[in-house]
């Protein structure tokens, strides 16, 4: 179709008199009948290459979407739904959304959403199962599916939610439902061996919540490393995995007279080291610590904290990516194994024979 001036409208040129006024007379937003006037092509295929692009020629949908830019046209997602039973939402629910570690997670999962054309919707238990599952049920409704990021919930209500809605999840393994995970393993056994090559032969986990499925897989793995390298190791916890908790586990870290500490995570690592330099216990000379993630803030206290490294960003991409392919009837081959890496810095030195006690 051509205005006034015989040039195609669709490329060039401002929107036509005609259709401007009548978008305006509907209150100013257009839908995709007034892209499909603009570029002179049928609704139905102005649909395809708005929420399936690839699925006609280049050249037209080059077209659309030139006339979808002019119109200042966005999808409503929620509209969309009304006819193909989807919200284009996704669901994301983390234990804590103030815990750095949970930064990356977002990111990721954001990044992967938006590509696909998904809005991402958070939510948080604030380490409660209870909340948690009080959460997903407010969700469910309006989403497509959930990423389930630190969940605190049983496998058996993990299998139901799964058997509603499509469902992965990141740092936890429940049969049937896919998941992204760390590994384990190497981390572990990275972080162990340095500290046995420091000279240190009486170790001291600070364990995470009770319900975390990571700690206990960790600690799971710390006994047999140990084990296996003639190294004596305990189990302090459970803890909440905030600075707090590592504040106040530094009179059990004492009593236990071990001298390296791996807590669960960067910010209980933090809280020890913080109780310790307050207390006079030099931070490694005395007791080396330890942590996992390697969030923002973990090489900025002092000394700077070892720690393994997880691909937190990658964990909620992966997340997200398998979660959409899931909603469009695809099967992801396997449970993505994500690498971990020991991060040393100055928080671990040698074994020294006397120590703070």
């Amino acid at each position: 179709m051509s205005n006034a001036n015989g040039t195609d409208p669709s490329t060039v040129g401002d929107i036509p008199p005609e259709l401007a006024a009548k978008i305006a007379k509907r209150g100013g937003s257009a839908t995709i009948y007034d892209i499909a006037e603009l570029a002179g092509v049928n609704p139905s295929t102005v649909s395809r290459a708005l929420s399936k692009p690839g699925r006609i020629s280049q050249k037209t949908e080059s077209k659309i979407k030139a006339a979808a830019d002019r119109l200042d046209f966005h999808f409503n997602p929620m509209a969309r739904g009304l006819h193909t039973g989807r919200s284009h939402t996704l669901g994301l629910l983390v234990a804590d959304i103030t815990n750095p570690v949970i930064f990356g997670i977002v990111r990721g999962a954001e990044h992967a959403a938006s590509a696909a054309g998904y809005t991402l919707v958070i939510a948080e238990s604030q380490e409660s199962g209870d909340a948690e599952a009080e959460a997903i049920s407010r969700l469910l409704p309006s989403v497509d599916g959930i990423v389930l990021a630190t969940t605190r919930l049983s496998d058996e209500r993990i299998s139901s939610v799964a058997s509603r809605k499509p469902v992965v999840l990141i740092n936890r393994p429940v049969e049937g439902v896919l998941s992204v995970l760390p590994d384990v393993e190497t981390g572990v056994d990275a972080l162990v061996d340095h500290l046995a090559g420091l000279g240190h032969r009486s170790l001291l986990y600070l364990s995470g919540p009770e319900t975390s499925w990571i700690s206990r897989r960790r600690w799971d793995h710390l006994l047999q490393t140990a084990a296996d390298r003639d190294l004596a190791i305990v189990e302090v916890g459970p803890h909440s995995p905030t600075i707090e908790a590592g504040k106040l586990a530094l009179r059990r870290v004492l009593a236990a007279r071990s001298t390296a500490v791996i807590a669960f995570n960067d910010l209980m690592a933090i809280g020890l080291i913080q109780a310790a330099t307050s207390a006079g216990i030099r931070v490694p000379e005395d007791l080396s610590v330890t942590g996992f993630d390697d969030i923002f803030g973990s090489e900025l206290i002092v000394p700077a904290l070892t720690t393994v490294r997880a691909r937190l960003q990658t964990a909620g991409e992966s997340a997200v990516a398998h979660l959409v392919e899931l909603i469009d009837g695809g099967t992801p081959a396997s449970n993505d194994l994500l690498e971990t890496t020991l991060i040393v810095r100055d928080s671990t030195g040698p074994h020294q024979q006397r120590g703070p006690h």
